[in-house]
């Protein structure tokens, strides 16, 4: 099994949530998040004042799937979250040990 963490924008969520379903993807979590990587986030003009906005909103993804979808669905995310403009996102992949299901007590791939 392969825990896929990616990054993307907000705005950006629903589309990949769509692709995901369509490839099989059963379920995932999403937490909206703020961070900043090559760009150092931007400067805005509230009011008439100039402030600095050194982070940037992102939503994290985080899906455990079967190590031999985990391809298919990196280039899914990739296809559907990719904007060619700066901050489109990461993603990243660790394997997983153990999965377990706590209603039922289902393990590994019977858990996700």
């Amino acid at each position: 099994m392969k825990l896929i963490i990616a990054t993307i924008k907000p705005f950006k969520l629903e589309e990949v949530r769509e692709a995901l379903t369509e490839i099989g993807v059963r379920g995932m979590m999403v937490t909206e998040i703020k961070g900043f990587g090559s760009q150092s986030g931007h400067t805005e003009i509230y009011r008439g004042a100039e402030y600095a906005v050194n982070f940037v909103p992102k939503v994290k993804l985080e899906l455990v799937v079967p190590a031999g979808m985990s391809d298919q669905v990196i280039e899914t995310i990739t296809k559907t979250a990719q904007t060619g403009k700066i901050g489109d996102g990461k993603i990243f992949v660790l394997d997983v040990q153990q999965a377990i299901r706590v209603r039922t007590g289902e393990t590994d791939a019977d858990a996700i």
